[in-house]
């Protein structure tokens, strides 16, 4: 039977005393739910129920902020959850939770990463298929989010803050700073001389 249900408000935290001793600690919100009060009896099963309930609710809280930075790939918050030490058939469960309320979604993710890549480090689509199959999104997923990049701009915008930053150098230093930086992005040759030409001919005066 339960003889108290004691609340530590910092850790959110219930602790169980059955039988006037300690058993066992859950979250507030589980144990409310679960309407525990004073007097209960508790069965060794419903002790189980209430402390997989508990560690379920942890996990999803863990996963819940591991997503509130920015959006994740099924892998990611999997592998983040490993890392927690929840097992795999609780990870399993809460991750289908989290794909059923869309909150875990790799198509999406996959756009996201992109489109972000795009606009505040361009790279090459090679490149952005790469990281995102090393984030665990699957390769047809990969493949159809970046199947219409154009490699041909998005080298242009990846060259243009660096080919500021090489203002006063010669041809030659231009064209081998740049090159380097353009080529560490994932970009082919063809597309790099494009860019650097481009590029060196947006800097000379009657180029205005």
């Amino acid at each position: 039977m339960i003889t108290a249900l004691r609340v530590n408000d910092r850790k959110k935290q219930v602790s169980i005393f059955i039988d006037g001793s300690f058993s066992f600690s859950i979250g507030e919100e589980v144990a409310v739910t679960s309407g525990l009060e004073v007097g209960q009896h508790l069965s060794a099963e419903q002790i189980e129920e209430l402390k997989k309930a508990d560690l379920s609710h942890s996990c999803f809280g863990a996963a819940l902020h591991y997503l509130g930075y920015r959006p994740r790939s099924e892998a990611e918050v999997r592998q983040r959850l490993h890392r927690r030490g929840f097992n795999d058939e609780v990870a399993d469960k809460v991750i289908i939770g989290l794909k059923e309320r869309r909150l875990i979604d790799d198509v999406a993710f996959a756009q996201y990463w992109t489109d972000n890549r795009l606009s505040f480090r361009p790279r090459s689509r090679r490149l952005i298929r790469l990281e995102l199959r090393q984030k665990g999104v699957a390769t047809e997923t990969a493949d159809n989010v970046v199947e219409d990049l154009d490699d041909e701009t998005a080298a242009y915008e990846a060259g243009l803050k660096k080919a500021r930053a090489l203002s006063g150098l010669d041809y030659r230093e231009f064209h081998r700073h740049l090159s380097d930086h353009l080529r560490r992005r994932g970009f082919d040759y063809e597309n790099i001389s494009s860019a650097v030409a481009r590029l060196w001919q947006e800097r000379q005066p009657d180029s205005v």
